[in-house]
């Protein structure tokens, strides 16, 4: 689902999946308390495939340990299904190997269970708009990972190539400061830009050169060096 169609619907349709029914209940709970509109639930992993593409939320907030299925194979499969599904994983591990699978596997965030209520409301919210966001300490680590796998050889689009799509200033600017680890708020802000209108540039700039997420993007800017500028 699109960042306008979520905005013209006003409301932003969550699904909570864990393993734990009080846990689960409660995260659902304050945030339906909240406004938002909680479409589903599950406590495995199988249970969670098949809501999700039933109930097509725009967020799914995720725990990573569960029955049946890991949380990091839910993830994949549906983001795989529906590239414009946002997930926030809400774990009780810090280990940093579970937050860059996550992230690998296609997670737009990752909040510790530690967290507040308040900080898991506006963590959905900032997700829901594709805010990359992250239990503070964590960020770093994950723009590190970022910046492992640029090293590494991986096919890319090539827009030096005749023909091959090319991005605008503005584009190539914003992406320059998402590869330094930007918010799109922070975007917004240094380039004196609304929100929307970063999100629009980024959304432009993913199907221009055919990548499918933050981490495809971030790392196609770091090889090119752009974080460095």
């Amino acid at each position: 689902m699109t960042d306008s169609t979520i905005e013209q619907q006003g409301r932003i349709k969550v699904m909570v999946v864990d393993d734990h029914p009080m846990w689960r209940d409660a995260v659902a709970r304050d945030l339906a308390e909240s406004g938002f509109d909680v479409v589903a639930t599950a406590g495995d992993g199988d249970q969670a495939v098949r809501r999700a593409k039933a109930a097509a939320p725009d967020v799914l907030v995720l725990d990573l340990n569960l029955p049946a299925k890991p949380g990091v194979q839910v993830c994949k499969e549906l983001v795989g299904h529906n590239p414009a599904l946002r997930v926030l994983v809400l774990s009780a591990s810090g280990e940093h190997a579970d937050v860059l699978e996550a992230v690998k596997s296609g997670a737009t965030g990752y909040l510790l269970k530690s967290a507040s209520t308040d900080e898991l409301l506006d963590a959905v919210r900032r997700t829901a708009v594709g805010d990359p966001v992250f239990t503070p300490g964590l960020a770093g680590l994950v723009l590190g990972e970022y910046r492992r796998l640029a090293s590494e050889p991986a096919p890319a689009p090539d827009t030096d190539q005749p023909g091959a799509p090319q991005l605008t200033d503005r584009e190539t600017e914003v992406l320059r400061l998402v590869a330094k680890g930007l918010s799109y708020k922070q975007i917004a802000e240094r380039l004196v830009i609304s929100h929307r209108t970063v999100q629009n540039h980024v959304q432009n700039t993913l199907g221009k050169l055919q990548l499918h997420n933050r981490v495809e993007l971030v790392r196609y800017a770091i090889e090119r060096g752009l974080d460095d500028e």
